[in-house]
């Protein structure tokens, strides 16, 4: 036993540095929080938000536009009115066609 424990510690006391770094860099690549996998984890997660930047920047340019045609064309509101509220004017008829299925209990009440 005395026999094995002296070759290990031979061993260990011959390559005291190269053990040393490679657990080093095992724990600084692996095991560390700012170790190699969390940092592509990061850079994962980085580009994601970019992407949901770009998405958002993207809406509000489209809301910037919307809102200057609100303000310099009073055409653009009357048909946002119409488009998105139903409004109407006294003259005209509006038909709303829908796709929903037509509540059938409505239909089955009893009547007296």
């Amino acid at each position: 036993m005395s026999k094995r424990l002296s070759t290990i510690l031979a061993f260990l006391s011959s390559y005291k540095y190269i053990i040393t770094i490679v657990v080093g860099v095992l724990f600084v690549g692996f095991l560390d929080e700012n170790s190699f996998l969390q940092r592509m984890k990061y850079d994962i997660q980085i580009s994601s938000l970019k992407g949901e930047i770009q998405k958002y920047k993207a809406l509000n340019d489209s809301a910037n536009e919307e809102i200057e045609n609100l303000r310099r064309n009073p055409n653009y509101i009357e048909k946002i009115a119409r488009e998105r509220y139903l409004m109407k004017a006294d003259d005209e008829d509006i038909f709303v066609f829908s796709t929903d299925k037509i509540n059938d209990d409505l239909d089955k009440q009893p009547t007296e």
